[in-house]
């Protein structure tokens, strides 16, 4: 019998649903037993959110220091023969519930020299979390087997808007009279994701713990969009600096901090509107010049799973 731990923690339910999806296989299987561990923060995290709360857990959230977590129900002495993460993806970085638990002892009890696969449900940049991930998966001393990705189908643009309009209405949409699509993953693609758990559920039982070797091969498990690999770059360090600024100000709570909160949303807009698709415009023209190198990123970011 092989035990697989689903670790996850599902904010608007998106999440919860993309999970359920790749677990409908595995309990299905007679030779798999599955364990969910959902996280608790202490402290819960609204939904909806009001503006300011929002764009305030930014800093924190890069810089990597989230609320605290209750302890988990599952004994972190137990072994595992895979361990899932699903996470969300904010602010280029894995959601501080998540962060809580690879910082915790838990974390490292249970991952460590275990296969790990991790499940991303979010907008449509999720690189430069899965960077932080893979960083912190390799100090606790697991093995990223494979990595799944789900995504808003919607234009970059249109999701800007949608997205953060959900998060702080706690609705969906359609918005502006419908000339905005209604934000998250699509329902068809979420049901698809079941292709993932048979794809665990019939390779799992025959297989050996310390076997690296993806599993969700030929599954397109991600989609690499190259046109957001410098923006996702660019994005990040502004988010780095940002943060570091903002926390110096003091507390979340800290008026000043609020008032140069909102200075930065207002960069933030700007810098969205005008250096990304400035970006975009450069990295076109350019391609000819580029083509092996972007090819090579891509390759790169698609690991361990890959493309098609």
């Amino acid at each position: 019998m092989k035990k697989i731990l689903i670790v996850s923690w599902s904010q608007t339910g998106q999440l919860a649903d993309v999970v359920n999806a790749v677990a409908g296989p595995l309990l299905a299987a007679p030779d798999i037993e599955v364990v969910f561990e959902t996280l608790r923060p202490v402290t819960p995290y609204p939904f909806p959110w009001s503006f300011l709360r929002f764009f305030n857990t930014f800093p924190e959230t890069v810089y990597e220091e989230p609320l605290p977590l209750q302890p988990l129900q599952v004994n972190p002495a137990t072994s595992f023969d895979l361990v899932i993460l699903a996470y969300q993806v904010w602010f280029l970085s894995p959601s501080q519930p998540m962060m809580a638990f690879l910082q915790s002892p838990a974390a490292a009890q249970l991952l460590n020299d275990k296969p790990v696969m991790t499940l991303i449900a979010c907008r449509n940049m999720w690189l430069m979390a899965q960077e932080v991930m893979k960083g912190k998966l390799a100090a606790l001393g697991a093995r990223l087997v494979d990595n799944a990705v789900l995504v808003d189908r919607a234009h970059p643009a249109a999701t800007f808007i949608s997205t953060p309009m959900w998060m702080m209405t706690g609705k969906r949409g359609p918005f502006l009279g419908g000339s905005v699509p209604a934000a998250g993953i699509p329902a068809d693609d979420i049901l698809a994701a079941s292709r993932f758990g048979e794809a665990i559920a019939r390779q799992l039982p025959a297989r050996d713990m310390r076997d690296s070797t993806p599993m969700l091969k030929n599954l397109q498990a991600v989609v690499v969009n190259e046109r957001l690999i410098a923006s996702e770059k660019i994005a990040r360090r502004s988010f780095v600096i940002w943060g570091k600024a903002l926390r110096a100000l003091g507390s979340p709570s800290s008026i000043l901090r609020q008032l140069f909160l909102c200075l930065y949303v207002v960069f933030l807009v700007v810098m969205i509107l005008t250096v990304v698709p400035v970006s975009a415009l450069v990295k076109r023209l350019l391609s000819p010049l580029t083509r092996t190198r972007i090819a090579q990123q891509r390759c790169y970011y698609a690991l361990p799973s890959g493309e098609d």
